[in-house]
């Protein structure tokens, strides 16, 4: 608005000017060697005589101005070339042309060696070549500038971690965190580093400057914060219980289903005799994800409980997930604890058809605790070897056996999950270890035993025959004379003769107490191989690097026999022959 009033102005007078010139008298003679110009109207003259000049200016100042216009085309030309170069350069290293993206590069370090992404392409290609010396000096020049310091110093911070030299790369993103606080990739290198060295205050400082830079949201600041205070808590739970205690209770308070924290603050809070306050804070835990240690710190919530009062506890924690395994197994310990084995096997029943290993280790515990069976908790152990795997703490494929702040492979802070890992995930392939008929024997269902009501009024006994045995005639195979008598152990297995049935006794008026079950018992579902035959005359063979007996030895003239050698009798008169020498 203020732009077309002024050029209103401008107009108005200008033609205010015009008038009053017009207005006034006189003439104009305008003499240029035999030109002569005479106007009564001034005006049209002393307008000519402007345009003249105009025109007079215009093409001097043009001419002034070529060698700048030539300087600025050239310039111009250079700085297209370079970004051509910037780009086809750029495009290289995305599709993995080393060759290109430096030949590229030369191009624009000639042409725009100053531009901030010629200096990032000299550094890229470097890299894409694997040239980490030429990588390093392109980062170092660009750290050196005020406009691509920052830029520097990440693509220092990546060549330092290349080279597994970690000191210099915390350095280098200390540095980078002075210098910008809002870089996430040096904050996060930083807060790494403060939690692998034990420096929690430093990394709670550093989860605050992100919250106020913006660089994570509240939710996600209250969940880091509980992390790092959880870990605090664990530190010092020995050294410093009261630090422990509030760092403990803030951080269930920001996180209240992270369990080690909710497992740590329910033992302060047991501690403190607060049981209900310790049953809330495991309740809350346990919903969003069932955990042993949260079914552990509830049974024991109270301290001095007998194994009875910690079952009915473990009991209803399990009630609020049905169905769920953490909440079977923990009803299983506390059962066996407290001598409960039918409840301990109702728990583990819907889980045993496919065990994992800690169901199968808790069988192989009840059949030793409850009936001390051996064989049994055998087979149960061995099918734990090659059962499914637990849920482990687990983070970028490490297993560890407890919960960590940050993945030791990455760095990854809040990396821990309770998952199963991913190597024991099942496949389409069967199984490497079949399962032995010994195991299948072994964990075949128990016989029922009949009541002992039943027992009081036996039926009447039958008379048994008894069962002449006959005796079995081995078979007498046809040997050559000489043969010695076959052992024992040659021989054929003759069965055994069945023993005579005991008499059976009077029935008693009181049940008799039931006979225990057999440890190995006949499966009709398992065939029996009959025995293999045994030859009577086992033949000897020769082994393979047993030279044997030289029978071509040197002749010895004096040992020569004269006559023929004397050939053994077979048959009754051999016998005789050896039995009277």
């Amino acid at each position: 608005m203020i732009r077309i009033i002024l050029f209103l102005l401008l107009i108005a007078l200008a033609a205010a000017g015009a008038a009053w010139l017009a207005d006034q008298p006189g003439d104009l003679v305008l003499n240029w060697g035999g030109l002569r110009l005479t106007s009564r109207q001034p005006m049209y003259l002393l307008g000519l005589v402007i345009v003249v000049a105009m025109v007079a200016g215009m093409i001097l100042r043009g001419l002034w101005k070529i060698p700048g216009r030539i300087r600025r085309g050239q310039r111009e030309r250079r700085h297209a070339r370079g970004r051509h170069a910037i780009t086809q350069g750029l495009l290289a290293i995305g599709h993995g042309d080393s060759s290109a993206a430096r030949a590229h590069a030369e191009v624009a370090r000639r042409h725009a060696g100053g531009d901030p992404l010629a200096l990032l392409l000299h550094a890229q290609s470097a890299q894409l070549d694997g040239d980490r010396d030429g990588a390093q000096r392109a980062f170092r020049a660009r750290a050196e500038r005020a406009d691509t310091r920052l830029l520097g110093l990440r693509g220092l911070f990546i060549e330092a971690q290349r080279a597994d030299d970690p000191v210099a790369a915390v350095m280098i993103a200390e540095e980078a965190l002075k210098m910008s606080p809002s870089s996430s990739w040096a904050s996060h290198a930083v807060l790494g580093f403060c939690c692998a060295k034990g420096d929690w205050a430093g990394a709670l400082s550093i989860i605050d400057n992100n919250q106020t830079a913006g660089l994570i949201d509240k939710a996600t600041y209250r969940r880091q914060r509980g992390v790092l205070l959880t870990a605090r808590a664990l530190e010092l739970e020995t050294v410093d219980r009261d630090l422990s205690r509030s760092s403990a209770m803030e951080a269930v308070k920001l996180a209240p289903t992270l369990i080690p924290a909710a497992v740590l603050s329910a033992k302060f809070e047991s501690e403190a005799h607060q049981v209900r306050r310790a049953m809330r804070i495991v309740e809350t835990a346990w919903l969003k994800q069932p955990h042993p240690d949260l079914a552990d710190a509830y049974s024991h919530v109270r301290l001095g409980d007998s194994a009875r009062q910690r079952l009915v506890r473990v009991e209803t924690l399990a009630a609020k997930t049905p169905g769920n395994i953490e909440g079977a197994l923990a009803i299983a310990r506390a059962a066996i604890d407290a001598a409960e084995f039918g409840k301990a096997r109702a728990a583990l029943e819907p889980f045993t058809a496919a065990p994992t290993q800690r169901v199968a280790l808790r069988m192989a515990e009840i059949e030793r605790s409850e009936h001390g069976d051996s064989g049994r908790a055998r087979a149960w152990t061995l099918r734990a070897v090659r059962a499914l795997h637990d849920p482990v703490w687990t983070a970028d494929g490490y297993v560890s056996d407890r919960w960590r702040p940050v993945s030791p492979v990455t760095g990854r802070f809040d990396a821990f999950q309770w998952q199963t890992p991913v190597a024991a995930l099942p496949s389409d392939k069967g199984n490497a270890i079949e399962p032995s008929p010994f195991e299948e024997a072994m964990l075949a269902p128990r016989r029922v035993e009949p009541p002992k009501e039943l027992a009081i009024e036996p039926p009447s006994p039958k008379p048994v025959e008894p069962v002449e045995a006959k005796p079995v005639e081995p078979a007498t195979p046809s040997v050559q004379d000489n043969a010695p008598a076959p052992a024992a152990s040659d021989a054929e297995p003759v069965p055994p003769e069945p023993a005579a049935p005991e008499p059976v006794p009077p029935p008693a008026t009181e049940a008799a107490p039931p006979a225990p079950a057999p440890l190995f018992r006949s499966r009709t579902d398992l065939p029996k191989a009959a025995p293999a035959p045994i030859p009577a005359v086992i033949p000897i063979v020769r082994a393979p690097d047993d030279p044997g007996v030289d029978e071509d030895g040197p002749v010895d003239e004096f040992a020569e026999q004269i006559g023929p050698p004397k050939a053994q009798a077979g048959g009754w008169r051999g016998f005789l022959s050896r039995l009277g020498s």
